[in-house]
């Protein structure tokens, strides 16, 4: 058999990034430099005014009781365990597909991972899956569970409150990829017990460095994380419980108001963008039908129920690698969320899984890639993207 050349780009005239932060900065510039003046003014520079301001306005938006700015969104995770009294080795049912901080955090909390498969649709924890998890051995000490709204979508809500009153658990959310996404109307951050969210850079909702929050309805879990935040105290240098410096600065709560007024548009755009990518691929004939690529690509999916905020717009491709390398060589950014699923990470071999254990988040793994997607992307460089991808399919 004659083996074909690798297939070599054609040059792309326009560089399409896979974000690109100026276009949302420019217009902000003068609002944003005047907050952080406002923030200098005041001295305040650890959590203070700038802070508290962000708070109220985010739970107001979010429809929740309360908001807790933070210092990013693994420690929000940890926050909303702890507060939660989820520990001691007690175990907490998460996703194999995610950061690492879905994970890690756990493990932080003195808690234990215990995992379940994705839905190779939506990429988010399969509440089928969960359950047999929970039916199991190894699913006795489950006390709690803590499913991703992955790429900006809701996790099917229902599905996993049926199993927290099947079985008794609380449910935290991972929202860091979700601010303004919704499940059945409403949003994410007052579906669980407790929600996390991140403001990192690249986030739908972005600080000006590591930033994160947690939301709840209920006061005494929001009393637990104000004190835990810092230093287990209520009392300044008195202190109830070891918890850890994990406040918010001025500078970040001061940004964060400032972009809290525009996310909505921004969300809106992101779908506008999402929808414009779907009828870009369907008019390129490169469209398959799921969930697992052959020789074109599958699109995303927005679940019944969900409002999608697209973080990310994931694809999924039979020759992804080879993809990602065409792409590349055409000055078109993209990326992997995730190349290497969680329990298969080299840090999380103690936690007893294998290759083999999680057949749909392994399989994901190798076929999903992010194309670029942030509001201010134009038509133009969606064009781009799409005839790059057609050239290297035909």
């Amino acid at each position: 058999m004659v083996e074909r050349e690798p297939m070599k780009a054609t040059e792309n005239a326009l560089n399409v990034p896979m974000l690109d932060l100026e276009r949302q900065y420019a217009p902000l510039r003068q609002e944003l430099l005047e907050a952080l003046t406002g923030v200098l003014d005041s001295r305040q520079f650890i959590l203070g005014g700038a802070v508290e301001a962000f708070e109220v306005a985010a739970a107001e938006q979010l429809g929740v009781k309360h908001a807790i700015g933070c210092s990013s969104g693994t420690d929000a995770l940890w926050l909303a365990l702890a507060a939660a009294e989820i520990g001691h080795g007690e175990g907490v049912l998460t996703t194999p597909f995610s950061f690492f901080a879905s994970v890690s955090a756990i493990l932080r909390a003195g808690a234990k991972p215990v995992l379940a498969d994705i839905d190779p649709v939506t990429f988010n924890l399969d509440a089928g899956a969960a359950q047999v998890v929970l039916a199991s051995k190894r699913g006795t000490s489950v006390k709690a569970i803590l499913p991703v709204h992955i790429y900006g979508q809701c996790a099917d809500w229902n599905a996993f409150n049926a199993l927290r009153h099947g079985y008794g658990l609380k449910l935290i959310e991972d929202a860091a990829q979700a601010w303004g996404a919704e499940w059945k109307g409403v949003k994410a951050g007052g579906l669980g017990d407790a929600a996390a969210f991140s403001f990192y850079p690249t986030k739908n909702l972005s600080a000006a460095g590591d930033a994160g929050m947690v939301t709840t309805n209920s006061d005494e879990l929001a009393e637990r994380i104000r004190m835990l935040r810092q230093h287990g105290m209520r009392r300044r240098y008195y202190h109830d419980e070891v918890g850890w410096n994990a406040r918010m600065d001025g500078f970040q709560g001061a940004v964060l108001s400032v972009k809290l007024k525009h996310i909505d548009s921004w969300n809106e755009a992101r779908r506008a963008v999402a929808a414009r990518y779907d009828a870009l691929f369907r008019a390129a004939g490169l469209v398959e039908t799921g969930p697992y690529p052959r020789d074109g690509v599958v699109l995303p999916f927005e679940a019944g129920g969900a409002k999608h905020v697209w973080h990310q717009y994931v694809i999924r491709s039979a020759k992804r690698d080879a993809l990602r390398e065409f792409l590349t060589a055409s000055r078109i950014g993209s990326e992997i969320y995730y190349p290497v699923p969680l329990h298969l990470q080299e840090a999380l071999q103690p936690l007893g899984y294998k290759a083999g254990d999680f057949p749909e988040a392994e399989r994901a793994a190798h076929e999903v890639l992010a194309l670029p997607i942030f509001p201010e992307i134009r038509e133009e460089e969606q064009q781009a993207v799409v005839r790059s991808i057609a050239e290297f399919l035909s």
